[in-house]
């Protein structure tokens, strides 16, 4: 079990990127693991803050918004409630869960930063970067596109081909172009701050050989990095999103901070820290956060995926030391990856089970025990439907389901409803209270060291119990040659009952408060935030929860079984939607209209401007007046876009205009330009932007 040394535990779950629906993969990753960790923690008793929240900054952001034509802003307004939403019906239970687009992260974010340059610890570099000379700004690695030099695949990215999964630098690639403008990069001076990863190997070292427990697949890839070397690196970036890097620091190394913002690896985990921060702003104590995460017997544990391990294992844990106020992980357990009905989970092509989707149609219990059997704990593992059915049908259904229900009708039809007394037990009677005693710690000793699948197959375990002991007791006939006996049957099932219906509540927490409706078990200890204190916790399952003659409620079906025409149907979603989509890209496009000569079209001025007022046009359904800033003057333009866009979240979009088009009036309103938009097939309408300044000319 947890070290008594620890007064309090800090959990913490892999931030998501808010530009996607949460799908399986996510899940048994890094969430469902920190859910049943925290809920089992707080069924012990113990101190535990666990938060998670949305990573709203970096490219990822940018290039699903600039995919969509949208701003990053509303990108992530649109998937952040998606995915909190989805959490919270999957039965998530977060202290807080937050986003890095606040005012706490950002101020968090600045003052650490601030605090690691102010003690030297961040070293600068000025060197050449690839730089859009058309959007103006510099490239990003996922804004560069170009020839892998390693296998010839032309379409490779600024950080990884993705065809033979080379690691790669912008400059590596060959031909490389923006895939902003697909103009050719050029080279371009830049100034950014490194952290120095050298500087902490030794410390590094020294702190990962104190955690031989920790799983082989974290150590190794640890181990690889530390006897490559770790290197500096770049927590800076040269982009319009993010957290950006803090003028009075930048002033005082004589920087230009205008456009830098921090590097979304760096800024992201101190999100955890800044949910924590948000959630004691809740508790009315703004204090309330720091002994989480400043104090020497808080217990803070990681969940993550594999892809994270470096990131959480050595350069976060290097932030912490470099700052010095804060405690550093005491485990990362990381979880390998989720593959879907034998192959790899591919959101591109739908190969995924999302979460949002998952709840509109089956339960949330079902889904947590069926993945909590096939986490992949020490390799990748397979989510298949037919598995889950069987995990459904064959355990929840037949085994638990059923012998809860046997127990609970045997006691409404022969003991009145009531918990009979335990009069001359049987030696079947005590060994079955004997073993049942175990279960606390065999289950407990599992979920607190980080084996999941182990937990949960020892809490159907109890199941299995109590359904070979009702076999064995055989109270049906009992009932009838030996009355004390089958009320000796019911008496030790309902305790079983009782017990699971504690001990099941980290996997199966909506079903066991059902369980615990049925039994009237009132005054257990609650696994989420704010819940009831409790007088019965985890380790008062050892004992009987029941006492004789407690009424009992009405019994009910714990789980139903799932046909097979539900899980045909849950196989067929797999894969349909890039189908769709393949059929969308072969739909015909608007024809190209007649050629013009070149001084046609010379004659129309297209300049950027930005929409600075926006509101309805009175009786029309399609018109909206705007007021465009194009630098040198304000113009009134009114576009019919009502039926696409609302008037308040035009305000400070970028746009381009035709600015030398004749007035022309509409619903006796003057408009005085044009404002371009992008149409898909569809009949969709996409605004189209630019970095360039108010008025520049588009070309």
């Amino acid at each position: 079990m947890s070290d008594a040394s620890f007064n309090r535990i800090m959990v913490t779950a892999a931030l998501p990127y808010a530009n996607g629906p949460v799908h399986l993969g996510h899940l048994a990753g890094a969430y469902l693991p920190a859910d049943l960790f925290s809920r089992f923690q707080r069924m012990k008793g113990e101190d535990v803050v666990f938060v998670c929240g949305s990573d709203e900054m970096g490219v990822a952001i940018m290039v699903r918004a600039r995919k969509e034509g949208i701003d990053p802003q509303a990108l992530v307004d649109r998937y952040h409630p998606m995915i909190e939403e989805a959490f919270s019906g999957f039965g998530m239970s977060f202290d807080h869960y937050g986003r890095t687009t606040s005012p706490v992260h950002a101020e968090t974010s600045q003052d650490f930063f601030r605090t690691l340059a102010r003690k030297d610890v961040f070293t600068l570099r000025t060197e050449e970067q690839l730089y859009d000379p058309e959007v103006g700004i510099f490239l990003a690695d996922r804004f560069v596109i170009g020839t892998c030099p390693v296998c010839g695949y032309e379409d490779a990215y600024g950080d990884q081909c993705e065809k033979c999964g080379s690691t790669l630098s912008p400059r590596e690639l060959i031909n490389p172009r923006s895939t902003l403008s697909d103009a050719t990069p050029e080279l371009r001076e830049t100034t950014h701050f490194y952290l120095p990863l050298g500087d902490f190997q030794g410390r590094l070292d020294q702190w990962i050989s104190t955690k031989p427990d920790w799983k082989p697949n974290v150590l190794g890839q640890v181990r690889s990095w530390l006897n490559d070397g770790l290197k500096d690196r770049a927590i800076t970036r040269d982009v319009p999103w993010g957290v950006p890097v803090p003028t009075d620091v930048a002033e005082e190394l004589g920087i230009d901070a205008e456009g830098k913002v921090i590097y979304v690896w760096f800024d992201a985990p101190i999100g955890y820290i800044s949910d924590t921060k948000e959630w004691a702003i809740k508790q009315g104590d703004s204090d309330a956060w720091k002994p989480y995460w400043q104090a020497d017997d808080t217990r803070l544990v990681h969940f993550i995926g594999k892809d994270n391990i470096v990131f959480h294992c050595l350069m976060f844990p290097a932030m912490l030391m470099a700052h010095g106020d804060y405690t550093l992980p005491e485990n990362v357990p990381a979880n390998e990856f989720l593959n879907i009905e034998g192959d790899k989970l591919s959101t591109s092509r739908n190969w995924a089970v999302w979460l949002h989707e998952y709840l509109e149609e089956l339960d949330p219990d079902l889904l947590r025990y069926a993945l909590a059997t096939m986490l992949p704990e020490t390799k990748d593992a397979d989510f298949n439907w037919s598995e889950f059915q069987t995990r459904v049908n064959s355990e929840l259904a037949d085994v638990l389901g059923n012998f809860v229900n046997r127990t609970l009708t045997f006691a409404a039809r022969f003991a009145d409803g009531q918990v009979p007394a335990l009069v001359d037990p049987s030696d079947a009677d005590k060994a079955a209270l004997e073993e049942l005693a175990t279960f606390p710690e065999r289950i407990g000793k599992a979920y607190d060291a980080y084996r999941n699948r182990e937990a949960v197959f020892e809490t159907m375990a109890l199941a299995r119990l109590g359904n070979k002991y009702f076999n064995d007791t055989e109270p049906w006939h009992t009932r009838k040659s030996n009355p004390q006996a089958c009320a000796n049957t019911i008496h030790v099932s309902l305790q079983i009952c009782a017990a699971l219906s504690v001990l099941m509540e980290p996997a199966l927490p909506f079903s066991a408060a059902k369980l615990r409706g049925m039994l009237k078990l009132d005054g257990v200890r609650s696994s989420i935030p704010g819940g009831e204190a409790g007088s019965i916790g985890w380790d008062d399952a050892a004992k009987p929860l029941l006492p004789d003659c407690h009424t009992l409620g009405e019994a009910g079906i714990l789980f139903t079984k799932i046909e097979d025409d539900v899980i045909e149907a849950q196989k067929a979603k797999l894969g349909a939607a890039s189908d769709g989509e393949a059929e969308e890209e072969a739909a015909p496009f608007e024809p190209v209209k007649d050629t013009i000569q070149y001084d046609d079209f010379a004659k129309l001025d297209f300049r950027m401007g930005t929409i600075v007022e926006a509101e309805e046009m009175p009786k029309s359904k399609k018109l909206v007046k705007t007021v465009v800033d194009l630098g040198f003057e304000k113009r009134q333009i009114l576009a019919g876009i009502k039926e696409h866009f609302a008037p308040e979240d035009l305000i400070g979009k970028r746009v381009a205009v035709v600015a030398n088009l004749a007035p022309r009036k509409m619903m006796g309103t003057e408009s005085q330009g044009m404002i371009l938009m992008a149409e898909d097939r569809e009949g969709a309408l996409f605004l189209m932007g630019s970095e360039g300044e108010n008025g520049s000319v588009i070309r």
